[in-house]
């Protein structure tokens, strides 16, 4: 498989025109879609601290959902593959982004807390530590420059 390349299209419309464009930094609307062939519109905005709208999902909060979603992925494939079987998965996942000077700054970390489930609990250790390599295995894990960390919990059905 090394070698693959996959390639994913999204088309990003700014929807937040006013009606005089961005002649004034306040006097436009951080609104846009983001859409793909055959899946449903993520309505998106800015940071409600960069003028966006709190109803609507913003880079920092697609970031942090796709470092967790990619884990848990992973992680779900590489339990079937260890034969530890997982009846639930839910993870409260946060990032924490640093501003800088010159209206810049950069995402400084990314926190997974996954409450997993499994069946056997015989399998408790061996199910956290493969938290470690679907951390080291996940693609959108591997792409980002800051540490994602990740502190699991593990219950018995």
């Amino acid at each position: 498989m090394s070698g693959r390349e996959h390639h994913y299209e999204v088309t990003v419309s700014w929807t937040g025109n006013n009606g005089t464009g961005t002649t004034r930094y306040l006097d436009y609307g951080r609104d846009h879609t983001i859409t793909a062939p055959g899946k449903p519109v993520i309505y998106g905005s800015a940071d409600p601290a960069f003028l966006g709208q709190p109803e609507r999902w913003n880079p920092e909060d697609l970031l942090v959902a796709s470092l967790s979603e990619c884990h848990m992925l992973t992680y779900l494939a590489l339990c079937a593959r260890h034969r530890i079987v997982v009846t639930a998965y839910e993870d409260n996942a946060s990032g924490t982004m640093t501003e800088a000077q010159g209206n810049s700054g950069r995402m400084t970390e990314v926190v997974l807390e996954p409450v997993v489930t499994i069946t056997d609990p015989e399998k408790v250790e061996q199910a956290e530590a493969l938290h470690h390599d679907a951390n080291k295995a996940c693609f959108i894990a591997n792409s980002v420059n800051f540490p994602v960390r990740h502190f699991p919990t593990t219950r018995v059905e």
